[in-house]
């Protein structure tokens, strides 16, 4: 199972294919509307709701189980679930990233959960190809869209030229056959 244990995240995060393969009810989703960002680049994201879950590290002679609340989020997933730091905090876990490892109390000493350097390069190259795709994806076009619009619009209106009254067209140069024009106001001086 490849689960992202993130120190930065301020929350715990269920995509919505790992809680469809889960087979979790829907209606144990609580609403909640608050959004965040990082998740998607460029963008907040609100999530479809929370969940309460129990979570469990360890094996069969150590273990223990703590219930976390996830934020359920419906976009597409390079990792099953993010930990964050409300998951450290629950089970007064230690990560040391050196080493891959994440160590906790259990009812028989201590628990350590750790990976591979092979298995996190694995990982880090496909969350690195997953990214790329959501860069170039159309969501991504679409918003640069927006904001190009926006940009033009923000130039309209604060500097935008419109020809005012009491103007004229003149030649820029008469003897030319190529009929240039330039504007001028016909309230200037001679000079």
């Amino acid at each position: 199972m490849i689960v992202l244990v993130d120190g930065g995240s301020g929350l715990n995060i269920m995509y919505t294919k790992t809680l469809d393969e889960m087979g979790v009810d829907r209606t144990n989703l609580h609403p909640i509307r608050v959004p965040f960002h990082g998740i998607v680049p460029g963008r907040l994201a609100v999530p479809l709701g929370q969940i309460n879950l129990p979570v469990a590290f360890g094996d069969q002679s150590n273990y223990r189980t703590e219930t976390l609340t996830f934020n359920k989020v419906g976009f597409p997933e390079t990792f099953l679930a993010i930990l964050g730091r409300p998951c450290y905090a629950k089970f007064m876990a230690i990560p040391n990233y050196t080493y891959l490892k994440l160590k906790m109390s259990g009812p028989r000493g201590v628990i350590t959960v750790g990976t591979s350097f092979h298995h996190a390069y694995k990982c880090e190259v496909e969350c690195c190809g997953h990214a790329t795709a959501v860069v170039a994806s159309e969501e991504l076009a679409t918003l640069r869209g927006e904001v190009a619009e926006k940009m033009l619009d923000a130039k309209k209106s604060t500097g935008s030229f419109e020809s005012a009254e009491g103007s004229k067209e003149v030649l820029v140069d008469p003897s030319s056959s190529e009929g240039k024009k330039v504007r001028i106001g016909t309230a200037l001086s001679s000079e």
